[in-house]
């Protein structure tokens, strides 16, 4: 029987669309301004001593001004490149896995019976557990770190996509059904679509994940990358180190987070554009 009704197509928040250049700059001119601001402004309330609260000036003169700035940039910049060349495959893979395993769990429903518990048993435990586990499993090399990455990530965009998969409005199923479609066209021709804005929120959602997975993953187990330099400098009270690394991973996500959202708003205008804010 079909079913006549409106289809249903609130499978994510809406993504602001048609935005000037201008609004963004400022939106983030606003919110950097903020975080600054913030940042300062609780160090300063609960009269937090220098030597171990840096404030923001005290990190850009410790990365620009200071004597041995260069030297400092050189090291933190190093250790960062080691972490993200861990984080984005292991993010990559993460997304792909789980948007895979959905798909594939919508052609053999039988099968989640099985394989949701078994998910959600790997993502309860701990990542300070997990993280040395899986490393000394596969080694202390990239393989390593980038499955912890993407363990952390698979389960949640496993589970976003597959609600956007059911989200499929019926009207659409059911004129599938009438030309009589595959299960694989009705896959990828309707319900892919109807997957992607899930997609996509879980991919901005992953991606502090992602960096909390790699730095645990560096800070116990693999000795390398900007959580081990973070633990280093730590026990060597640099903090001025320990500082512009914290804010230059904030900054990393932050960028992750505009570039996945600019590409969400290219890929949903095209396959969503019900799902862009007008």
């Amino acid at each position: 029987r079909l079913d006549l009704a409106p289809p249903e197509v609130l499978l994510a928040p809406p993504v602001a669309r048609g935005r000037r250049p201008w609004a963004n700059l400022a939106e983030a001119g606003l919110a950097t301004a903020v975080t600054l601001l913030l940042w300062k402004g609780s160090m300063e309330l609960f009269g937090l001593p220098r030597f171990f609260a840096k404030r923001p000036e005290d990190v850009w003169g410790y990365l620009v001004a200071a004597p041995g700035a260069d030297a400092h940039r050189a090291r933190l910049l190093g250790a960062l490149g080691e972490t993200l060349a861990m984080a984005v495959p292991g993010y990559l893979a993460g997304l792909l896995l789980g948007a895979g395993l959905a798909m594939a769990l919508t052609l053999r429903p039988r099968l989640s019976g099985a394989v949701i518990p078994l998910s959600i048993a790997l993502r309860s435990i701990p990542i300070v557990a997990t993280a040395p586990l899986v490393v000394w499993a596969l080694g202390r090399e990239a393989t390593g770190t980038i499955a912890v990455v993407a363990l952390m990530i698979f389960f949640p965009t496993l589970i976003a996509c597959q609600h956007g998969l059911a989200r499929t409005p019926r009207a659409v199923l059911d004129l599938f059904a009438v030309y009589a479609a595959s299960p694989l066209r009705r896959l990828l021709d309707a319900q892919l679509p109807a997957m992607l804005p899930a997609l996509f929120a879980s991919a901005r959602m992953a991606i502090p994940a992602a960096i909390l997975a790699v730095t645990t993953a560096e800070w116990l187990a693999t000795g390398r990358g900007i959580g081990a330099l973070m633990a280093t400098v730590a026990s060597t009270s640099d903090y001025g180190m320990l500082w512009s690394a914290i804010a230059l991973i904030g900054l990393a996500a932050v960028l992750a987070h505009a570039l996945v959202a600019a590409l969400e708003r290219r890929v949903l205008a095209r396959t969503s554009p019900e799902q862009l804010a007008r």
